[in-house]
């Protein structure tokens, strides 16, 4: 029997030159933060300019600015049988300046900010601290499973 793979439709409308992660590193992080129950799920990833990250992050999260990555889970309905988990919007230029500002390599970064959004997509969420602390805890599993340091220190180069 073939193991079972998720299906990602990779949307790059990002025309700057920041770093942008290919297909093939998309798929090893969205693979690493799914269950084996979930392998087969579809996800879509679009990279995108600031303008797009900042006009989302104001219309569904009330603030205007651009963000690193928006995780919008799909609403199929539950008699809907379709592995459609939903999209992830991420803005490369945030990640960017982000992975310089906290002295991250930039695919390290990029690898947290796929699994981070993974995640929210399979229902994790950092509203409160004890849901944080568990979110972070499995991020932080997940990116040492890869050979990534941990994202939360101050330095992780």
């Amino acid at each position: 029997m073939e193991a079972t793979q998720p299906i990602i439709d990779f949307q790059r409308v990002y025309t700057g030159d920041a770093f942008v992660p290919n297909a093939e590193q998309l798929h090893l992080w969205v693979s690493q933060a799914l269950p084996k129950d979930k392998q087969d799920s579809e996800i879509t990833i679009r990279i995108v300019e600031q303008e797009e990250s900042q006009a989302l992050n104001s219309a569904y999260r009330q603030k205007d600015k651009p963000t690193n990555v928006l995780s919008f889970p799909s609403d199929l309905p539950d008699f809907i049988e379709e592995p459609y988990l939903g999209d992830l919007v991420v803005c490369a230029d945030v990640v960017a300046r982000e992975a310089c500002e906290q002295q991250k390599e930039n695919e390290a970064h990029w690898a947290h900010m796929i699994i981070h959004g993974t995640l929210h997509l399979l229902g994790y969420d950092h509203i409160n601290d004890s849901d944080a602390e568990i979110m972070e805890s499995h991020e932080k599993t997940l990116l040492n499973a890869l050979g990534y340091k941990d994202p939360y220190t101050e330095q992780a180069l």
